[in-house]
């Protein structure tokens, strides 16, 4: 009888050992561990625009007893405000033949990183093994991390910004070696700070090499220096994308634009403007290139006034790119409204896919070139009588439905809303809206037609053959 009630009773003991081993490796999985090092660390930050850009390539090792199957990323409260993408890849080969295998980024939910650093865990493809080393090549995007130092300038001073950084890498692991490359537009460099080692040569600031830091170690600095080009920021784009199964796919997108450099102060010159525009204007903009599709056409450039004329358009089998210009340069905190349209074929961007289901395929993000959106919003009006619909997009972003009304229709329209903020030119990427249609309801607005003109008709020969005279005729 004590052995029929032992073998449960070890059973018992057997599997809370299991879940509790699961438990710890779970936990394990979702922290740094201790036995992770980085060998090698480079980072090369792009100041030459208004949006920084940081390539950052680590060589980790493993040198436990188990596995590693992430691969950790410290980001501080201020990079972590500002970030607005992060991709991370595995290189294999070398030179030509060098591919990149991307991995998946997310963020972590540890609340005892030190000085509120911010952990995103980089799930690596195959588990770093004991006694490995792997190659991790990591882009991340800051958006409003340059700081315009005056804050107001006058309409002939250029454009001088404040940077803020580590000299070494803020991370979870143990660093052996590091070093840092800052690129900056000129060589007008005001001031930076000093950390031994540091040199500058031309447009480039070289920090490093550093060793042996521990985790979760900083060195802050802060340069100062020249940045003249355009720091356009779209506040707000919408962009509406109504699908017609007759042909067309029409697009509208409404703009709010500002100039979100240093604040311009006294008054504007056209005169000396237009008479010397790279020294009495050298930090605005008068003009921005939009990539459009290819095929693209009934364009129009309009804002609140009207048709504005200063634009061209250059199209080809592969892109179109939209040059606009403003009715007025844009300085330091001025902002303007505009409205772009176009028609594109249907058959270039919507397709079927093996289910049955028809499904949009369109680019995601801002056409403009090197621009920043604050909000973005995508409004996809499909045919009425659409059902089920659902977007999928590489990237997280809000997500809801709202019926829109249009010319003889009935019930609406399903509009799929995409809504996501700090949009960058990495965001330009396809999108799909998969949604049911029937083709029968292609036939409802031409018979809605039909019966209105029939009906029109029929009341005008009922009118003329009545006859509403008082007095009867003798």
């Amino acid at each position: 009888m004590g052995e029929i009630l032992m073998v449960p009773a070890l059973g018992r003991i057997l599997l809370g050992l299991l879940l509790l081993a699961s438990f710890l490796s779970a936990l394990g999985s979702s922290s740094p561990s201790p036995d992770v090092r980085i060998l090698s660390a480079e980072r090369r930050v792009d100041l030459t625009s208004s949006i920084v850009k940081v390539y950052l390539t680590l060589k980790v090792e493993n040198s436990g007893a188990s596995h590693a199957s992430d691969i950790f990323l410290a980001f501080s409260p201020t990079e972590t405000e500002h970030l607005a993408i992060i991709k991370a890849s595995l290189p294999e080969g070398k030179r030509k033949k060098k591919k990149y295998i991307p991995l998946d980024v997310n963020p972590t939910e540890l609340s005892e990183a030190p000085n509120g650093a911010k952990l995103f865990s980089v799930s690596l493809i195959n588990p770093l093994m004991a006694g490995a080393t792997a190659v991790i090549e990591v882009l991340y995007i800051l958006t409003h991390s340059l700081e315009p130092f005056p804050a107001e300038i006058s309409q002939s001073e250029s454009q001088l910004v404040y940077y803020r950084d580590s000299a070494v890498l803020l991370s979870p692991y143990h660093v052996v070696e590091q070093i840092m490359y800052i690129k900056t537009p000129t060589n007008k460099i005001e001031s930076f700070t000093r950390v031994d080692p540091t040199n500058r040569a031309g447009t480039e600031l070289k920090y490093g090499h550093f060793h042996d830091h521990p985790p979760y170690y900083s060195s802050p600095i802060l340069i100062h220096f020249e940045n003249n080009n355009p720091f356009a920021v779209v506040e707000e784009l919408v962009r509406e994308v109504e699908i017609s199964h007759w042909g067309s796919l029409q697009v509208k997108e409404y703009y709010q634009l500002k100039h979100a450099g240093a604040r311009h102060k006294g008054v504007f010159s056209r005169l000396e403007y237009q008479a010397r525009p790279s020294i009495n204007g050298a930090s605005s903009f008068k003009q921005l290139l939009a990539k459009l599709p290819p095929r693209v056409n009934s364009v129009y450039y309009r804002d609140a006034i009207g048709n504005i004329s200063s634009s061209h358009l250059r199209t080809d089998y592969q892109k179109s790119e939209l040059e606009i210009e403003p009715r007025y340069p844009l300085f330091g905190g001025w902002k303007a409204s505009f409205v772009i349209g176009y028609s594109v074929p249907l058959e270039d961007f919507l397709f079927e896919s093996p289910e049955g289901q028809h499904y949009l395929n369109f680019s995601f993000g801002c056409p403009l070139y090197d621009t920043l959106v604050d909000s973005l919003t995508i409004k996809v009006v499909l045919p009425e009588g659409s059902k089920s619909p659902s977007a999928v997009l590489p990237f997280g972003a809000d997500q809801y439905l709202e019926k829109t009304f249009s010319y003889l229709d009935v019930v609406g329209r399903t509009t799929v809303v995409i809504k996501k903020k700090n949009v960058v030119p990495e965001h330009n990427v396809p999108f799909q809206v998969y949604y049911n249609f029937n083709p029968i309801f292609m036939l409802a607005e031409p018979l809605m037609l039909i019966t209105a003109i029939f009906l029109f008709f029929s009341a005008c020969i009922a009118y003329l053959h009545m006859d509403l005279s008082l007095a009867k005729k003798a």
